[in-house]
């Protein structure tokens, strides 16, 4: 079955924190809804307003995907490596992929490579030239299909998420 992908709108917040919630049961992840999990029920705060594009993919009008992409000045130090900055970073990164979840009831569609390859694609337009990814070391998917667009693994971190969730830490680069 096919799906669409499309810029949210904050009337898509609810949606989008329950795709990520069904991801996190799934896992065993403790779900903050007040704390670490607050930017999902409302997109427009904490994505949209700040310049930073949230995308949904839906199919028959539901949201079954969810992704987004951060900017921000270049971080300090050599791309491949890490570096203390407010938290353990991706050196050399000045963006992020962030909340790339996808139900699990609809995985092997390609939605998580479609949405991954917006967020790329959406990057380079705005001329990012090394994309930071940070990733539960549970997601070993996700991991692969970062390393398939080309990422390469950096480090590790613990996570200040209600777990202390151990991260596995990878970069892209974006220029040619």
């Amino acid at each position: 079955m096919s799906f669409t992908i499309r810029v949210a709108t904050g009337e898509d917040s609810l949606a989008a924190a329950k795709v990520v919630e069904s991801v996190f049961q799934e896992y065993g992840f403790t779900w903050d809804a007040d704390d670490y999990c607050a930017d999902l029920y409302d997109l427009e705060t904490h994505y949209i307003n700040l310049g930073n594009p949230f995308w949904i993919a839906e199919r028959g009008g539901e949201i079954i995907g969810t992704a987004a992409l951060e900017v921000f000045s270049t971080l300090p130090g050599e791309l491949g490596t890490i570096v203390q900055a407010d938290k353990i970073r991706a050196s050399a990164a000045d963006c992020s992929l962030e909340r790339l979840y996808v139900r699990s009831d609809v995985r092997g569609l390609g939605l998580g490579r479609a949405l991954l390859n917006q967020t790329i694609t959406e990057a380079k337009n705005r001329n990012r030239k090394a994309m930071e990814i940070w990733s539960d070391k549970k997601l070993s998917n996700a991991h692969r299909l970062y390393q398939h667009f080309g990422a390469i693994s950096v480090g590790e971190r613990i996570l200040d998420d209600p777990d202390n969730s151990p991260e596995w830490g990878f970069v892209l680069k974006l220029d040619s």
